[in-house]
Protein backbone atom coordinates (compact mmCIF):
# COMPACT_ATOMS: atom_id res chain seq x y z
CA UNK A 1 0.00 0.00 0.00
CA UNK A 2 1.17 3.50 -0.85
CA UNK A 3 0.43 6.74 0.95
CA UNK A 4 -1.40 9.46 -0.95
CA UNK A 5 -2.17 13.09 -0.17
CA UNK A 6 -5.44 14.25 -1.73
CA UNK A 7 -6.32 17.95 -1.71
CA UNK A 8 -9.54 19.53 -2.85
CA UNK A 9 -12.48 21.78 -2.09
CA UNK A 10 -16.11 21.35 -1.07
CA UNK A 11 -18.44 23.81 -2.81
CA UNK A 12 -21.97 23.68 -1.43
CA UNK A 13 -24.40 26.59 -1.82
CA UNK A 14 -23.76 27.90 1.71
CA UNK A 15 -20.38 26.29 2.41
CA UNK A 16 -17.03 26.51 0.67
CA UNK A 17 -14.01 24.94 2.32
CA UNK A 18 -10.78 23.20 1.38
CA UNK A 19 -9.44 19.89 2.68
CA UNK A 20 -6.30 17.75 2.71
CA UNK A 21 -6.52 13.99 3.36
CA UNK A 22 -3.67 11.52 3.76
CA UNK A 23 -4.59 7.87 3.27
CA UNK A 24 -3.39 4.46 2.17
CA UNK A 25 -4.36 3.09 -1.25
CA UNK A 26 -3.02 0.96 -4.10
CA UNK A 27 -3.45 3.62 -6.81
CA UNK A 28 -4.21 7.31 -6.99
CA UNK A 29 -7.68 6.58 -8.40
CA UNK A 30 -8.49 4.41 -5.38
CA UNK A 31 -7.39 7.21 -3.04
CA UNK A 32 -9.70 9.68 -4.79
CA UNK A 33 -12.65 7.27 -4.58
CA UNK A 34 -11.99 6.76 -0.87
CA UNK A 35 -11.99 10.53 -0.31
CA UNK A 36 -15.31 10.88 -2.16
CA UNK A 37 -16.81 8.12 -0.01
CA UNK A 38 -15.49 9.42 3.33
CA UNK A 39 -16.33 13.09 2.82
CA UNK A 40 -19.69 12.24 1.32
CA UNK A 41 -20.69 10.08 4.26
CA UNK A 42 -19.32 12.29 7.04
CA UNK A 43 -20.45 15.67 5.73
CA UNK A 44 -23.45 14.68 3.56
CA UNK A 45 -21.83 16.15 0.44
CA UNK A 46 -22.62 14.87 -3.05
CA UNK A 47 -19.77 14.02 -5.42
CA UNK A 48 -20.48 16.93 -7.74
CA UNK A 49 -19.92 19.35 -4.82
CA UNK A 50 -16.41 17.92 -4.22
CA UNK A 51 -13.59 19.11 -6.49
CA UNK A 52 -10.32 17.19 -6.28
CA UNK A 53 -7.36 19.50 -6.98
CA UNK A 54 -4.50 17.02 -6.68
CA UNK A 55 -3.66 13.48 -5.68
CA UNK A 56 -0.01 12.67 -5.16
CA UNK A 57 2.02 9.89 -3.61
CA UNK A 58 4.03 10.99 -0.59
CA UNK A 59 6.96 9.48 1.28
CA UNK A 60 7.05 8.52 4.96
CA UNK A 61 8.88 11.77 5.81
CA UNK A 62 6.05 13.90 4.41
CA UNK A 63 3.22 12.22 6.34
CA UNK A 64 1.71 14.58 8.95
CA UNK A 65 -0.92 12.24 10.43
CA UNK A 66 0.83 10.52 13.39
CA UNK A 67 -1.39 7.41 13.30
CA UNK A 68 -0.87 6.89 9.57
CA UNK A 69 2.85 7.50 9.98
CA UNK A 70 3.04 4.79 12.65
CA UNK A 71 1.12 2.33 10.45
CA UNK A 72 3.37 2.96 7.43
CA UNK A 73 6.62 2.93 9.40
CA UNK A 74 5.62 -0.30 11.14
CA UNK A 75 6.92 0.84 14.50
Amino acid sequence: MKTFKVTGTINKPRLSTSFVRELLAEKSEHAVEKVYAEIGSRHRVRRFHIKIISSEEISVDQIKNPILKKIVAGA
